[in-house]
């Protein structure tokens, strides 16, 4: 089930490095944008076709209109907040690593 909304890649990582203390800008359009960290210039996201898939869609939107209706379901979860526990447990994950 997906919320009916649309999220891309530089949004989602525009989340995921904030919610990680990253300050990040976009440069650049297509195979040569990169995600710089404002405070100290370095590049932290590249484009690679590498991780394109053979079939790419530009756009992929659930409808969650039916499980709604019938179910009565409703997302709980925003995009903002899902982004930010992924990455608080992929921290807390990483953190437990390196204290072991």
């Amino acid at each position: 089930i997906g919320t009916g909304e649309a999220h891309s890649v530089r949004e989602f990582a525009t989340i995921a490095f904030k919610e990680a203390g990253f300050d990040i800008e976009w440069e650049g359009e297509g195979m040569d944008e990169r995600g710089i960290d404002r405070k100290t210039g370095k590049t932290l996201v590249i484009v690679s076709k590498k991780f394109f898939r053979p079939a790419e869609v530009n756009h992929l939107l659930a409808d969650p209109s039916k499980a709604m209706a019938k179910l009565g379901w409703k997302p709980r979860v925003s995009f903002q907040q899902l982004v930010s526990m992924m990455v608080k447990a992929d921290i807390e994950r990483c953190e437990k690593i390196i204290s072991n």
